[in-house]
């Protein structure tokens, strides 16, 4: 709650006049509590993640296989309407029993790390700055934890459901047990507990961590994919072979980017898979360029015999 009762007394806080954004937010945020405003987050992860998975939802269901194949990782993987619908179901009751339910006891943690909710907003380059920080924190101790999750005990009593998914989807990114959504929102806390931001950074780094998840399990890949633009991004791709694999995964543990795989050489199953299927295409269209030469060799005697 911010403590000025009008914009003026804010405005002279400041010295200056509010921007159009802190206006907004202070008409917004006024006369809410903060623990109100923490608890939008559980509002926003469930908008988030009904709506960022459902247009590709929405083109593999409806849109004809012949258009889709070509972008779909694992194209003879199809699910029913029904079984998205069930995933949807059991993940959105899931994050409401879990993530809910931790929302009501954990803003004091918020609290003593010190995210705030009052004026100034931040600028642009320090709610980037921010961001940045919070993937490269989050990606690497997700890494470890996922790497746990796949010693004999962690993935028989709880990561197998995760894994239940061999060509995951949108909708199937925080399909979990709910222990696993427990410990791997650790992580996701530990960059803002490290480098405390404002709560709508806050917000906005949930929003993004969640459509990252979404895209990482949409199943495809399209030539305007994050992976040709973000350095070190894994992608759909990336991780598909990870689920691909199962539980003898051994590869591609990392949740965002390629870069901790490397390091630590768990990305050397994925590279041999990726070799090996690039030299079979090569060998595909070898075979299918002597076909055509063939047959425009034996065609071309004909004419001449004709």
């Amino acid at each position: 709650m911010i403590p000025y009762a009008t914009a003026a007394e804010a405005e002279a806080a400041l010295g200056r006049a509010m921007t159009w954004a802190e206006a907004a937010w202070f008409r917004y945020s006024a006369a809410t509590p903060d623990y109100c405003l923490y608890c939008h987050n559980v509002v926003i992860l469930l908008v988030v993640y009904t709506l960022a998975p459902l247009p590709l939802a929405l083109l593999e269901l409806r849109a004809p296989a012949k258009l889709t194949s070509p972008y779909k990782v694992q194209p003879r993987v199809r699910l029913t309407a029904a079984e998205f619908l069930r995933c949807y179901k059991a993940t959105a009751r899931l994050l409401l029993l879990t993530v809910g339910a931790l929302q009501l006891v954990s803003y004091p943690a918020v609290r003593m790390v010190g995210i705030r909710t009052g004026l100034p907003l931040p600028s642009a380059g320090e709610a980037a700055a921010q961001l940045v920080v919070y993937f490269l924190v989050e990606d690497y101790l997700g890494y470890w934890l996922h790497r746990l999750l796949h010693t004999a005990w962690g993935y028989d009593r709880i990561h197998r459901v995760h894994h239940e998914y061999a060509a995951p989807i949108g909708y199937a990114a925080p399909y979990a047990h709910w222990a696993e959504v427990l410990i791997l929102g650790v992580p996701a806390f530990a960059g803002p507990a490290m480098v405390p931001c404002h709560m709508t950074t806050f917000w906005l780094w949930f929003v993004l961590r969640h459509v990252e998840a979404v895209d990482t399990h949409s199943g495809f890949t399209f030539p305007l994919s994050p992976t040709k633009f973000i350095p070190f991004y894994g992608g759909a791709e990336y991780h598909d072979y990870h689920h691909y694999v199962g539980r003898q995964s051994q590869s591609n543990f990392a949740s965002v980017f390629t870069f901790c795989d490397y390091i630590y050489g768990t990305d050397k199953g994925y590279r041999y898979h990726k070799q090996a299927a690039e030299s079979l295409a090569k060998v595909k269209d070898m075979a299918m360029h002597n076909d055509e030469k063939a047959g425009g060799l034996a065609a071309f005697n004909g004419w001449k015999q004709d």
